[in-house]
Protein backbone atom coordinates (compact mmCIF):
# COMPACT_ATOMS: atom_id res chain seq x y z
CA UNK A 1 0.00 0.00 0.00
CA UNK A 2 2.44 1.90 1.01
CA UNK A 3 4.63 1.48 -2.06
CA UNK A 4 1.92 2.07 -4.13
CA UNK A 5 1.26 5.87 -2.89
CA UNK A 6 4.77 6.61 -3.53
CA UNK A 7 4.27 5.41 -7.07
CA UNK A 8 1.16 7.44 -7.35
CA UNK A 9 3.25 10.64 -6.04
CA UNK A 10 5.86 10.36 -7.96
CA UNK A 11 3.92 9.68 -11.39
CA UNK A 12 1.69 12.41 -10.59
CA UNK A 13 3.98 15.07 -9.00
CA UNK A 14 7.15 14.74 -8.77
CA UNK A 15 9.57 16.49 -11.28
CA UNK A 16 13.27 15.61 -11.59
CA UNK A 17 15.53 18.07 -10.49
CA UNK A 18 17.21 18.32 -14.27
CA UNK A 19 13.94 19.48 -15.72
CA UNK A 20 13.60 22.45 -13.45
CA UNK A 21 16.78 24.32 -14.66
CA UNK A 22 14.71 27.24 -16.25
CA UNK A 23 12.77 27.24 -12.73
CA UNK A 24 15.82 27.42 -10.95
CA UNK A 25 16.95 30.32 -12.93
CA UNK A 26 13.31 31.62 -11.85
CA UNK A 27 14.06 30.85 -8.21
CA UNK A 28 17.34 32.60 -8.64
CA UNK A 29 15.61 35.98 -9.61
CA UNK A 30 12.82 36.09 -7.65
CA UNK A 31 15.13 35.67 -3.74
CA UNK A 32 17.27 39.05 -5.62
CA UNK A 33 14.42 40.84 -5.90
CA UNK A 34 12.73 39.60 -2.55
CA UNK A 35 15.62 39.81 -0.18
CA UNK A 36 16.69 43.47 -0.22
CA UNK A 37 13.17 44.04 1.14
CA UNK A 38 13.61 41.77 3.77
CA UNK A 39 16.44 43.00 4.71
CA UNK A 40 14.92 46.59 4.95
CA UNK A 41 12.14 44.74 6.93
CA UNK A 42 14.57 43.68 9.52
CA UNK A 43 16.83 46.41 9.60
CA UNK A 44 13.80 48.81 10.13
CA UNK A 45 12.22 46.90 13.01
CA UNK A 46 15.56 46.44 14.48
CA UNK A 47 16.03 49.64 15.15
CA UNK A 48 12.98 50.51 16.83
CA UNK A 49 13.00 47.54 18.64
CA UNK A 50 16.34 48.41 20.33
CA UNK A 51 15.43 52.38 21.09
CA UNK A 52 12.02 50.77 22.30
CA UNK A 53 13.72 48.09 24.78
CA UNK A 54 17.29 49.38 24.98
CA UNK A 55 16.94 48.94 28.45
CA UNK A 56 14.97 45.70 28.72
CA UNK A 57 17.05 43.92 25.87
CA UNK A 58 17.41 40.77 27.79
CA UNK A 59 13.46 40.64 28.49
CA UNK A 60 12.82 40.23 24.95
CA UNK A 61 15.94 38.33 23.54
CA UNK A 62 13.89 36.16 21.06
CA UNK A 63 12.39 39.38 19.47
CA UNK A 64 15.87 40.78 19.17
CA UNK A 65 16.96 37.68 17.51
CA UNK A 66 14.11 37.09 15.19
CA UNK A 67 15.08 40.34 13.82
CA UNK A 68 18.79 39.73 12.88
CA UNK A 69 18.16 36.53 11.95
CA UNK A 70 15.95 38.40 9.14
CA UNK A 71 18.67 40.17 8.88
CA UNK A 72 21.61 37.87 8.31
CA UNK A 73 19.20 35.54 6.03
CA UNK A 74 18.49 38.27 3.73
CA UNK A 75 22.22 38.93 3.17
CA UNK A 76 23.06 35.59 2.65
CA UNK A 77 20.30 34.79 -0.12
CA UNK A 78 20.95 37.80 -1.92
CA UNK A 79 24.80 37.41 -2.14
CA UNK A 80 24.40 33.33 -2.60
CA UNK A 81 21.99 34.21 -5.78
CA UNK A 82 23.67 37.65 -6.86
CA UNK A 83 26.93 35.54 -7.19
CA UNK A 84 25.95 32.01 -7.96
CA UNK A 85 27.96 31.13 -11.44
CA UNK A 86 26.71 28.73 -13.99
CA UNK A 87 26.66 24.79 -12.87
CA UNK A 88 26.02 21.42 -14.56
CA UNK A 89 22.70 20.84 -15.69
CA UNK A 90 22.10 18.29 -13.08
CA UNK A 91 22.86 20.79 -9.92
CA UNK A 92 21.37 23.77 -11.12
CA UNK A 93 18.18 23.45 -9.67
CA UNK A 94 19.56 22.82 -6.27
CA UNK A 95 22.57 25.10 -6.26
CA UNK A 96 20.23 27.84 -7.83
CA UNK A 97 17.15 26.85 -4.84
CA UNK A 98 19.18 26.06 -1.40
CA UNK A 99 18.52 29.86 -0.69
CA UNK A 100 15.07 29.55 -0.85
CA UNK A 101 14.89 26.09 1.08
CA UNK A 102 17.02 27.63 4.02
CA UNK A 103 15.09 30.97 3.80
CA UNK A 104 11.39 29.33 3.95
CA UNK A 105 12.48 26.77 7.17
CA UNK A 106 14.58 29.66 8.61
CA UNK A 107 11.30 32.14 8.64
CA UNK A 108 9.16 29.13 9.49
CA UNK A 109 11.46 29.00 12.65
CA UNK A 110 11.19 32.46 13.28
CA UNK A 111 7.34 32.71 13.58
CA UNK A 112 7.66 29.52 16.17
CA UNK A 113 10.36 31.52 17.78
CA UNK A 114 7.33 34.46 18.42
CA UNK A 115 4.95 32.42 19.46
CA UNK A 116 7.03 30.72 22.27
CA UNK A 117 7.92 34.48 22.78
CA UNK A 118 4.34 35.16 23.61
CA UNK A 119 3.01 36.58 20.30
CA UNK A 120 0.85 34.05 19.03
CA UNK A 121 -0.43 36.48 16.29
CA UNK A 122 3.13 37.94 15.37
CA UNK A 123 4.44 34.01 14.67
CA UNK A 124 1.30 32.70 12.55
CA UNK A 125 1.17 35.84 10.70
CA UNK A 126 4.89 35.18 9.57
CA UNK A 127 4.51 31.40 9.31
CA UNK A 128 1.38 32.25 7.45
CA UNK A 129 3.27 34.94 4.65
CA UNK A 130 5.89 32.60 4.54
CA UNK A 131 3.90 29.86 3.04
CA UNK A 132 2.23 32.53 0.58
CA UNK A 133 4.83 33.83 -0.61
CA UNK A 134 6.56 30.20 -1.08
CA UNK A 135 3.53 28.91 -2.82
CA UNK A 136 2.67 32.20 -5.35
CA UNK A 137 6.40 32.63 -6.55
CA UNK A 138 8.72 29.55 -5.69
CA UNK A 139 9.03 26.44 -7.59
CA UNK A 140 9.42 23.19 -4.74
CA UNK A 141 9.01 20.01 -3.75
CA UNK A 142 5.24 19.35 -2.21
CA UNK A 143 6.16 16.46 0.19
CA UNK A 144 9.28 19.21 1.59
CA UNK A 145 6.25 21.49 2.03
CA UNK A 146 4.16 18.81 3.77
CA UNK A 147 7.00 17.78 5.76
CA UNK A 148 8.04 21.29 7.04
CA UNK A 149 3.78 21.95 8.35
CA UNK A 150 3.92 18.94 10.09
CA UNK A 151 6.70 19.78 12.01
CA UNK A 152 5.80 23.12 12.64
CA UNK A 153 2.23 22.32 13.81
CA UNK A 154 3.60 19.70 16.52
CA UNK A 155 5.83 22.40 17.71
CA UNK A 156 3.41 25.31 18.36
CA UNK A 157 0.14 23.25 18.92
CA UNK A 158 0.70 23.72 22.71
CA UNK A 159 1.13 27.66 22.43
CA UNK A 160 -1.83 28.19 19.93
CA UNK A 161 -4.64 25.82 22.03
CA UNK A 162 -3.54 27.75 24.59
CA UNK A 163 -3.78 31.34 23.36
CA UNK A 164 -6.51 30.90 20.57
CA UNK A 165 -8.04 27.46 21.99
CA UNK A 166 -9.51 24.51 20.07
CA UNK A 167 -10.90 26.25 16.86
CA UNK A 168 -7.52 28.68 16.68
CA UNK A 169 -5.56 25.12 16.16
CA UNK A 170 -8.13 23.56 13.91
CA UNK A 171 -7.74 26.48 12.05
CA UNK A 172 -3.84 26.66 11.72
CA UNK A 173 -4.22 22.27 10.18
CA UNK A 174 -6.83 23.24 8.05
CA UNK A 175 -5.14 26.18 6.41
CA UNK A 176 -1.74 23.97 6.64
CA UNK A 177 -3.57 21.05 4.77
CA UNK A 178 -5.69 23.64 1.81
CA UNK A 179 -1.94 24.97 1.14
CA UNK A 180 -0.16 21.86 0.79
CA UNK A 181 -3.35 20.99 -1.22
CA UNK A 182 -2.47 24.04 -3.23
CA UNK A 183 1.21 23.00 -3.32
CA UNK A 184 0.23 19.69 -5.00
CA UNK A 185 -1.96 21.09 -7.91
CA UNK A 186 0.78 24.09 -8.43
CA UNK A 187 3.30 21.16 -8.91
CA UNK A 188 0.48 19.06 -11.13
CA UNK A 189 0.29 21.85 -13.30
CA UNK A 190 4.38 22.62 -13.77
CA UNK A 191 5.13 18.96 -14.85
CA UNK A 192 2.02 19.13 -17.60
CA UNK A 193 4.21 22.63 -18.79
CA UNK A 194 6.84 20.76 -18.40
CA UNK A 195 5.84 17.40 -20.25
CA UNK A 196 4.14 20.09 -23.31
CA UNK A 197 7.17 21.72 -23.71
CA UNK A 198 9.35 18.48 -24.27
CA UNK A 199 6.75 18.09 -26.74
CA UNK A 200 7.74 21.79 -28.16
CA UNK A 201 11.44 20.51 -27.85
CA UNK A 202 10.89 18.57 -31.10
CA UNK A 203 10.00 21.23 -33.44
CA UNK A 204 11.90 24.49 -31.97
CA UNK A 205 15.87 24.19 -33.16
CA UNK A 206 19.25 26.30 -33.15
CA UNK A 207 22.18 26.08 -35.26
CA UNK A 208 24.78 27.67 -34.06
CA UNK A 209 27.69 25.90 -36.25
CA UNK A 210 28.86 28.28 -38.83
CA UNK A 211 25.84 30.61 -39.34
CA UNK A 212 23.06 30.84 -36.80
CA UNK A 213 19.64 29.40 -38.22
CA UNK A 214 16.44 29.84 -35.67
CA UNK A 215 13.91 26.77 -36.84
CA UNK A 216 10.54 26.23 -35.88
CA UNK A 217 8.85 23.16 -37.55
CA UNK A 218 12.21 23.07 -39.96
CA UNK A 219 11.24 26.68 -41.18
CA UNK A 220 13.58 29.57 -40.40
CA UNK A 221 11.71 31.60 -38.13
CA UNK A 222 11.96 35.45 -39.52
CA UNK A 223 11.70 38.32 -37.44
CA UNK A 224 10.78 41.98 -38.08
CA UNK A 225 14.03 43.57 -37.02
CA UNK A 226 17.35 42.07 -37.71
CA UNK A 227 18.82 42.24 -34.30
CA UNK A 228 16.24 40.13 -32.88
CA UNK A 229 17.91 37.48 -34.45
CA UNK A 230 21.46 38.03 -33.00
CA UNK A 231 19.62 39.20 -29.19
CA UNK A 232 18.21 35.63 -29.47
CA UNK A 233 21.35 33.94 -30.55
CA UNK A 234 23.27 35.98 -27.65
CA UNK A 235 20.43 34.19 -25.29
CA UNK A 236 20.94 30.68 -26.53
CA UNK A 237 24.50 30.85 -26.50
CA UNK A 238 24.03 32.40 -22.43
CA UNK A 239 22.58 28.90 -22.30
CA UNK A 240 19.54 29.69 -19.93
CA UNK A 241 21.92 32.05 -17.54
CA UNK A 242 19.88 35.61 -17.12
CA UNK A 243 21.32 38.71 -18.95
CA UNK A 244 20.84 42.52 -17.93
CA UNK A 245 19.76 44.77 -20.15
CA UNK A 246 22.97 46.72 -20.25
CA UNK A 247 24.48 43.25 -21.19
CA UNK A 248 22.32 42.29 -24.13
CA UNK A 249 22.95 46.31 -25.24
CA UNK A 250 26.68 46.13 -24.98
CA UNK A 251 26.52 42.54 -27.42
CA UNK A 252 24.33 43.91 -30.17
CA UNK A 253 25.62 47.44 -30.24
CA UNK A 254 29.20 47.12 -29.03
CA UNK A 255 31.32 48.35 -25.96
CA UNK A 256 30.76 52.10 -26.12
CA UNK A 257 27.17 51.58 -26.73
CA UNK A 258 24.94 54.69 -24.45
CA UNK A 259 22.03 52.85 -22.72
CA UNK A 260 19.78 55.39 -22.71
CA UNK A 261 20.10 56.06 -26.34
CA UNK A 262 19.62 52.37 -27.38
CA UNK A 263 17.36 51.45 -25.02
CA UNK A 264 13.98 52.17 -27.06
CA UNK A 265 15.77 49.99 -29.69
CA UNK A 266 16.43 47.07 -27.38
CA UNK A 267 12.42 47.21 -26.14
CA UNK A 268 11.29 47.29 -30.01
CA UNK A 269 13.28 44.02 -30.48
CA UNK A 270 11.61 42.40 -27.12
CA UNK A 271 8.50 43.61 -28.58
CA UNK A 272 9.16 42.11 -32.14
CA UNK A 273 10.63 38.64 -30.76
CA UNK A 274 7.59 38.08 -28.33
CA UNK A 275 5.07 39.39 -31.24
CA UNK A 276 6.72 36.63 -34.10
CA UNK A 277 7.28 33.79 -30.88
CA UNK A 278 3.17 34.23 -30.18
CA UNK A 279 2.05 34.17 -33.68
CA UNK A 280 4.07 30.62 -33.98
CA UNK A 281 2.86 29.52 -30.56
CA UNK A 282 5.90 28.91 -28.82
CA UNK A 283 5.54 28.84 -25.33
CA UNK A 284 8.04 29.74 -22.65
CA UNK A 285 11.19 29.98 -24.49
CA UNK A 286 11.70 33.83 -24.55
CA UNK A 287 11.23 34.63 -20.88
CA UNK A 288 11.93 38.55 -19.12
CA UNK A 289 12.00 38.84 -15.48
CA UNK A 290 12.87 41.95 -13.60
CA UNK A 291 14.96 43.23 -16.46
CA UNK A 292 16.30 40.25 -17.18
CA UNK A 293 16.02 38.05 -19.89
CA UNK A 294 17.36 34.52 -21.03
CA UNK A 295 15.83 31.40 -23.44
CA UNK A 296 14.79 28.55 -21.83
CA UNK A 297 17.71 25.53 -22.95
CA UNK A 298 15.05 22.91 -22.00
CA UNK A 299 12.66 23.69 -24.48
CA UNK A 300 14.88 23.64 -27.81
CA UNK A 301 17.29 21.58 -29.63
CA UNK A 302 20.73 23.09 -30.28
CA UNK A 303 24.01 21.62 -31.66
CA UNK A 304 26.03 24.01 -29.06
CA UNK A 305 24.21 22.53 -26.25
CA UNK A 306 24.84 18.60 -27.17
CA UNK A 307 28.46 19.59 -28.14
CA UNK A 308 29.10 20.67 -24.54
CA UNK A 309 27.38 17.66 -22.96
CA UNK A 310 29.55 15.61 -24.94
CA UNK A 311 27.31 14.80 -27.83
CA UNK A 312 29.87 12.64 -30.67
CA UNK A 313 27.16 13.74 -33.56
CA UNK A 314 27.28 17.15 -32.40
CA UNK A 315 31.28 17.37 -31.77
CA UNK A 316 31.52 15.81 -35.32
CA UNK A 317 29.09 18.38 -37.09
CA UNK A 318 31.59 21.19 -35.49
CA UNK A 319 34.03 22.39 -38.05
CA UNK A 320 35.23 25.46 -36.23
CA UNK A 321 33.05 28.00 -36.63
CA UNK A 322 30.46 29.09 -33.90
CA UNK A 323 28.12 31.67 -35.25
CA UNK A 324 30.21 33.35 -37.24
CA UNK A 325 28.39 36.13 -38.60
CA UNK A 326 28.73 38.10 -34.79
CA UNK A 327 31.57 39.19 -33.38
CA UNK A 328 30.80 38.66 -29.54
CA UNK A 329 30.81 34.77 -30.72
CA UNK A 330 34.40 34.60 -31.70
CA UNK A 331 36.01 33.55 -28.62
CA UNK A 332 33.40 30.69 -28.36
CA UNK A 333 35.39 28.72 -31.47
CA UNK A 334 38.67 28.77 -29.99
CA UNK A 335 36.83 27.32 -26.65
CA UNK A 336 34.91 24.93 -28.53
CA UNK A 337 38.08 24.25 -30.29
CA UNK A 338 39.95 23.28 -27.12
CA UNK A 339 37.60 21.01 -26.20
CA UNK A 340 36.90 18.99 -29.32
CA UNK A 341 40.63 18.09 -28.92
CA UNK A 342 40.52 17.18 -24.97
Amino acid sequence: MFKKLIEAYRNRYFIAPVDLADSAETNRLHLIFISPFLFLFGIINLLVFLILYRDELSEHFLTFLYYSIIIVLSLYMYLHSYFVKNVTKEKTYWVKSLPFYIGFLVFLATGILAIIDNQPFNGLITCALTNIIALCIFSFSPLFFLVSQIIVICLIAADVYAAFELTGLMNVVLTAFLMFCMALYKCRTEKKIISLLKKQKQNLEAKTFGNFTLLYNNTVIKFSRTKSEELLAYLIYKNGSSVKTKELITALYGKNADSSRYGASLRNLIVDIKHTLSELEIQNFFISEYNNFRINPEVIKCDYYDFLEGDSVAKKKFAGEFMSKFEWAQGTSEFLKQKLIK
